[in-house]
């Protein structure tokens, strides 16, 4: 039985708290990996939280966690133009969700699109760390079926 989760969050993630947060919020990222881990505890799932500021890293994170229930992937800037890691997750086996903290469309124009999101079984942008919170209750389901 498969009992980990994926939680991926790439370039720029690890200094949540320090970095803009008028528009990334206060939560640190072991805020966030707190959150998730309360919300899926219940269901017996352990959060496996890895960040990475290159994208050759989190391909491989990804790679690594095929046997994972699912993952909620962070991917940063490299929603943009981060090629290698779409690869990756289109071979992913289990259904992951796409999270944002900020709004990407009440910011600039190249932010607008997300060469990831048609590939997620979901994606959440805009809602700050709740959204983390939310992917987690959304892949559930998912991953339970």
């Amino acid at each position: 039985m498969l009992t980990e989760l994926l939680l991926l969050n790439g370039p720029n993630l690890g200094i949540l708290g320090r970095r803009e947060p008028d528009i990334y919020g206060t939560e640190t990222l072991a805020d966030i990996e707190q959150m998730v881990s309360d919300e899926v505890a219940g269901h017996g799932w352990k959060v496996v939280a890895r960040q990475h500021d290159c994208e050759g890293e989190m391909i491989r994170t990804v790679q690594d966690h095929y046997d994972a229930v699912g993952a909620i992937v962070n991917p940063g800037a490299l929603m943009i133009a981060g090629w290698g890691l779409r690869d990756a997750l289109a071979n992913y086996p289990r259904p992951w969700i796409e999270v944002h903290l900020s709004n990407v469309w009440a910011r600039e124009q190249f932010r607008h699109q997300s060469i990831l999101g048609s590939l997620a079984s979901g994606v959440i942008f805009g809602l700050g760390a709740i959204g983390y919170r939310l992917a987690a209750r959304a892949l559930l389901p998912r991953a339970e079926s």
